[in-house]
């Protein structure tokens, strides 16, 4: 990076510091290089794009693909016999074995935080709460924070009869986004009748507002049901400390990342077309490392941050072509 972009990476940085520091969270680190079982043991699907190699002891390594598992590893290492909750954010690069595309970076910074030991929709609020003020620090307040429940999907099919292949099959293209594919993968599946592979098109398009909350409940069965107040409750902690117009119910919402356990988030810009942060609850992570304790978090991409506030300056590459994606 250049000077200037570099001024403005840290620039980014210090506004996001001063809003986590003034939210009574303290900033940690941990090591580029984790062991790369300790990624298995977080989660599976990260760990299969991490970029692996031995040391001299033949221990296999990886460098890290997010901050959420190594800060999990750290409080149960390091704050085992303090009492919770732990407030911790960080600031660090993470990096991710992909085919190079637009918008996807091999190493990409992250700004972010962790809320351990609060559980949800409390801790979820606060969350959501701390992410709103961070957008605004950096001049992003007209950014949407979208807000799904990691469950309801799965729900939803199996309430209708599906089976795990084809939940799996139909979850992996929900998270890339192909619609066209889902319900084609429902229909070929043979375990579910035209009403059930209809309620399934219609929740996957479901985003707005409180409305859409009721819009869903004549969709599936009892379990589906139990998800979607789980959404609600969540939905409602959010709003009473958060302007609505600044959060989006997303029932389709799928993220690729696989410790996420209820609600989960993104973060959309329209100027940039892409999602510029991501977040959720991960209540089960700490389990994995020996510590029983709720959590949610968040995490920001700088390096779209940084893109956005150039576009919203109109000095970015989409600005000086006129380049608008019609979807996010």
């Amino acid at each position: 990076m250049l000077p200037d972009e570099m001024r403005e990476l840290r620039a980014i940085q210090s506004a996001l510091l001063g809003t986590f520091d003034a939210a009574g969270f303290s900033e940690v680190r941990t090591p580029t290089l984790e062991y790369a079982d300790a990624l298995e043991l977080g989660d599976g699907r990260s760990a299969d794009s991490a970029y692996r190699f031995f040391d001299e002891l033949g221990e296999m390594l990886a460098l890290r693909t997010d901050m959420t598992i190594p800060i999990a590893r750290l409080v149960a290492d390091r704050f085992r016999d303090l009492d919770p909750p732990h407030r911790l954010c960080y600031f660090a690069n993470a990096y991710r074995a992909v085919t190079p595309q637009r918008g996807e970076l091999r190493e990409f910074g992250q700004a972010g935080v962790e809320l351990i030991g609060v559980p949800g929709p409390e801790g979820t609020a606060e969350v959501v709460e701390l992410l709103d003020r961070s957008l605004t620090a950096v001049g992003l307040d007209e950014a949407v924070i979208g807000l799904g429940e990691d469950g309801l999907w799965t729900a939803l099919l199996q309430d209708a009869g599906a089976g795990p292949e084809t939940i799996e099959l139909s979850s992996e293209l929900l998270v890339s986004h192909d619609l066209v594919g889902v319900e084609r993968a429902l229909a070929e599946s043979d375990e579910l009748d035209p009403e059930a592979i209809g309620q399934a098109a219609t929740l996957i398009q479901l985003r707005g507002g409180a409305e859409v909350l009721e819009a869903a409940r004549g969709l599936g069965g009892q379990g589906f049901a139990v998800v979607l107040e789980r959404l609600e409750e969540n939905f409602r902690a959010i709003t009473d400390r958060v302007s609505s117009r600044s959060v989006l119910l997303d029932l389709g919402m799928l993220r690729e990342i696989g410790y996420y356990s209820g609600s989960t988030i993104e973060v959309y810009d329209e100027t940039v077309g892409d999602v510029i942060g991501g977040g959720g609850r991960y209540d089960d992570l700490m389990n994995r490392f020996g510590l029983d304790l709720p959590a949610a978090g968040f995490t920001l991409y700088t390096e779209r941050i940084h893109k956005a506030q150039l576009e919203r300056r109109g000095v970015g590459p989409r600005a000086a072509t006129g380049e608008r994606d019609s979807d996010v």
